[in-house]
């Protein structure tokens, strides 16, 4: 694809991308450069939580650049102090990391809690994690993750990740031992398919970690933010961690991400944990925006609300046309198919006329919704009229 003197060649083949050229967001909506509107119920992997370019995050990075961008990590700033303090103030953890992505910030994790069995459990370092899971590209992440074939596309993997499967507290238990220093989860798989953990299982997890001197770490990566209708997706079960990652919409669409800990977890020294850009005061300004737009009084009340009626529309589609059914808390939600056509769904979504849509089939029967938290009803209506079409055809 051409761009001006410019050719796409240029770029590493990493996936297969359309031959669409996008130029202009604007809340649900993107633009591309033939003037062709889409109707985004992606956003970026839920990146994107207050929608595209959003004014309070365009006004706060244009306020930010304006003043500073990069004093070094090796200083503070008043974004990255003001959002730490955001966060700790809306969770039962007491300090935060910054980096740029969910993989950094599920590395950290990984690095913390071995970091901590070999001070407090006599080197343990095996994390359990879960069938079906994922925790970023990485080589740790992806070993950590339950994702199929994952095991073998980088060989050898980076061991110390046995897997259970989800929502069974028995093949939890099973895989203690002396070795044991964390088990890590998603308390929403994303890319598995939107499969909730459920609050019983939280909470049993919870007690069983407790019970075996081992820490729980909650990957809310996608799942965090807002995303579920509260503010951390854990939270539904009443469950306290003792460490959570943020990446994806605690930026709202720049590179931010966060590894957050207790106090009684927090035991990186110097040297053991850093990066170039973490803290970021530009990066860090846009969290702040975000992080006060979600805890601003009834915007949490909007996205349940939101999150009911796609719901509920996502149902109705299911009955029309005789589908398996929906899943998922607030606005991250799955519908899931009679068959494999999801990605033919997808594409025929993206070449719809006069007006595109922009859907997402993590699994071959499984259609993905991770809308902006302002979406409004009249654009879920527009998206499941839409759909609905496609169902049909």
């Amino acid at each position: 694809m051409k761009y001006g003197e410019f050719d796409s060649a240029s770029l590493m083949y990493i996936t297969n991308r359309p031959e669409i050229l996008f130029e202009r967001g604007e809340g649900s909506w993107l633009f591309d450069s033939q003037g062709k509107a889409y109707l985004d119920f992606v956003q970026g992997w839920a990146v994107n939580c207050l929608g595209h370019s959003p004014a309070v995050i365009r006004d706060a990075v244009v306020k930010q650049v304006n003043t500073l961008i990069n004093p070094s990590p090796a200083f503070y700033n008043g974004p990255m102090i003001e959002l730490a303090g955001l966060l700790t103030a809306h969770c039962s953890l007491d300090r935060v990391f910054f980096a740029n992505s969910g993989a950094e910030a599920n590395e950290g994790a990984i690095k913390l809690a071995r970091k901590w069995g070999r001070l407090h459990r006599g080197g343990a370092y095996e994390i359990i994690t879960f069938d079906h899971s994922f925790h970023g590209r990485t080589l740790a992440t992806m070993s950590a993750s339950g994702k199929a074939g994952w095991d073998t596309l980088f060989a050898p993997q980076v061991p110390g990740f046995p897997k259970a499967a989800l929502n069974d507290i028995d093949s939890v238990a099973a895989l203690i031992g002396p070795n044991t220093v964390a088990v890590m989860l998603e308390p929403v798989q994303g890319e598995g398919g939107v499969i909730p953990a459920t609050p019983e299982f939280l909470q049993a997890l919870r007690k069983l970690t407790r019970e075996n001197n081992i820490l729980l770490i909650v990957d809310e990566v996608q799942s965090g933010m807002g995303r579920t209708g509260r503010l951390f997706a854990h939270q539904h079960a009443g469950i306290e961690p003792d460490i959570m990652t943020l990446g994806k919409g605690i930026g709202g669409g720049v590179p931010l991400s966060a590894l957050l800990a207790t106090e009684a977890v927090s035991c990186f020294e110097p040297g053991d944990q850093g990066g170039t850009y973490n803290g970021n005061p530009l990066m860090s300004a846009a969290g702040v925006a975000v992080m006060r737009t979600l805890i601003a009084p009834g915007f949490m009340d909007e996205v349940l609300a939101r999150g009911e009626y796609l719901a509920a529309r996502l149902r109705e589609l299911v009955a029309r046309h005789g589908l398996v059914g929906e899943r998922g808390f607030g606005l991250l939600r799955a519908l899931v198919l009679d068959s494999d056509r999801a990605p033919a769904i997808v594409k025929a979504a993206l070449e719809g006329s006069p007006t595109g849509l922009l859907l997402n089939a993590p699994r071959p029967n499984l259609l993905r919704f991770m809308p902006s938290l302002t979406v409004s009803e009249a654009e879920i209506d527009q998206m499941t009229a839409m759909l609905d079409a496609l169902l049909k055809a």
